[in-house]
């Protein structure tokens, strides 16, 4: 049969004022608010079997948690440090790759204004980003990241690595562009 596990009497009228106010929010974190009424009732005197069933928790959970209170106080309500995979880039390895694909690639033509010639800076160049051309000018610059965290990243920072690019401008004066069609895309009702 399991030890009878409570939650140790609070250290000062701050520690259980925080508990209690804490159990009782609205507005707090949902599991620091779960965390602290297990405390709370177990102040009351009631088993981890009785908070569990009250809760709506598995009994091992209700005992890890007045465990790590009694060692740790109202620390203990928090989760460990560094619970969780690690990033495997850093937060100056994103940044560099989110800057690149804010920058013009280095195959894409640019008119000279003298001139008005077009001329890329690096013929061999990609004309434009794709996320291809993207994880590879990250590969070249030292950054070891697949595709698909390339995407993920740009899309968490709403960054678009593709701009659309209408066909329908030119810098020539005679250029005209095309009508648009008059044909409705549903036919019209018969009249009778």
């Amino acid at each position: 049969m399991p030890k009878l596990l409570f939650a140790r009497a609070p250290k000062d009228a701050i520690e259980e004022r925080t508990i209690r106010k804490l159990a009782g929010a609205r507005h707090a974190p949902a599991d620091w608010i779960r965390r602290a009424q297990i405390i709370a009732l177990s102040w009351e005197r009631l088993r981890v079997p009785q908070i569990a069933r009250e809760l709506g928790c598995a009994e091992k959970t209700v005992r890890y948690r007045l465990a790590r209170f009694n060692d740790q106080g109202l620390d203990g309500l928090g989760d460990r440090p560094g619970v969780g995979r690690k990033r495997r880039i850093s937060e100056a390895e994103r940044s560099q790759i989110i800057a690149l694909a804010r920058t013009s690639p280095a195959g894409r033509p640019v008119r000279d204004r003298v001139t008005g010639e077009l001329a890329a800076a690096d013929e061999a160049g990609p004309g434009v980003w794709t996320l291809d051309t993207l994880t590879e000018a990250v590969h070249e610059l030292g950054i070891v990241v697949a595709r698909s965290q390339v995407r993920r990243i740009l899309l968490a920072e709403g960054v678009r690595w593709r701009h659309t690019r209408s066909w329908a401008t030119s810098h020539d004066p005679d250029f005209a562009p095309k009508e648009p069609a008059l044909l409705p895309s549903t036919p019209a009702p018969r009249r009778e």
